[in-house]
């Protein structure tokens, strides 16, 4: 299952030797609402492995102005604390494991 972050849990969340992967989508979003399956479909199958996450945009104002959210769903995906790569809108599943398990 994803893991719900906000502006003040995130930092803690990406310092990990794990590769992490953050959805940032919204509650009124179609295409948020259709990825969210997928997330948690990844989240499961990377269980242990990567670290998998979701950020409201609208309840975490700080970090979609530091990460330049501008549309949603933006997923970033992250290693050693860094941005390595991202995906933005609704993409198949195969897209978003090939970007994380680039990461491991």
């Amino acid at each position: 299952m994803a893991i719900v972050v906000n502006d003040q849990t995130f930092q803690s969340l990406i310092a990990t030797d794990k590769p992490v992967l953050v959805d940032f989508s919204a509650t009124w979003c179609g295409p948020c609402k259709a990825l969210a399956p997928t997330i948690e479909e990844v989240a499961t199958e990377f269980e242990g492995r990567a670290v998998v996450a979701k950020a409201d945009v609208d309840e975490c104002p700080e970090l979609s102005a530091r990460f330049a959210i501008r549309s949603v769903p933006t997923v970033l995906f992250f290693k050693g604390g860094e941005v390595k790569d991202k995906s933005i809108g609704n993409v198949p599943k195969h897209m978003i494991v090939e970007k994380l398990n680039a990461l491991l």
